[in-house]
């Protein structure tokens, strides 16, 4: 394929775009726009098992910031059978930092703040530790990891209609009564 006339005239402006997997070169850096879009080309073809994906919330943003995230709880513990939805919001320095993660629904983790239902970063270390290879992708992932890590797997959950924007008493568990 031959390059078009304003590649050709821009031949000091050099981009190398590659696969996730692949290593980039020393020093070599992909534009944000660049990464996001690969990260959009990827969530749209599916990931692995298909018990994580994710998608951008508005295809006319052209700063591709908001985006939404799926993960269907892992078997054998609490969240077996839940689909959690998520919003990730990737600010103008993504992927140079992490992007705000929040269960759209109430959660019971020990890395999610019960009110807002944000994923804290001091309490999950990929967000905590964050690297600029690390992607949506891999935070989804560790994150349906962490539902079944012994400290989460057996957490009470909510009931499943409860929205981290009403009242957190329309969760809770009525009380034992005592006869």
């Amino acid at each position: 394929m031959m390059p078009c006339e304003i590649c050709l005239r821009s031949s000091d402006i050099r981009v190398d775009i590659q696969p996730r997997n692949s290593r980039a070169k020393a020093g070599s850096v992909v534009p944000r726009n660049f990464r996001l879009l690969e990260e959009l080309e990827r969530g749209e073809k599916g990931i692995g098992d298909g018990t994580v994906s994710y998608g951008m919330d508005d295809a006319d943003d052209i700063y591709m910031r908001s985006w939404t995230g799926t993960i269907i709880g892992p078997p054998n513990t609490v969240h077996e059978g839940r689909i959690y939805q998520l919003k990730l919001f990737c600010d103008t320095d993504y992927p140079d930092k992490p992007p705000t993660v929040r269960f759209q629904a109430r959660v019971n983790m020990t890395c999610v703040n019960q009110e807002t239902g944000m994923v804290d970063p001091r309490r999950f270390p990929m967000l905590g530790n964050w690297k600029r290879e690390h992607t949506m992708e891999d935070i989804l992932i560790s994150l349906k990891k962490e539902m079944s890590t012994p400290q989460n797997r057996r957490l009470h959950q909510p009931h499943e209609a409860c929205q981290t924007t009403k009242s957190i008493l329309c969760c809770e568990v009525p009380a034992a009564r005592s006869s």
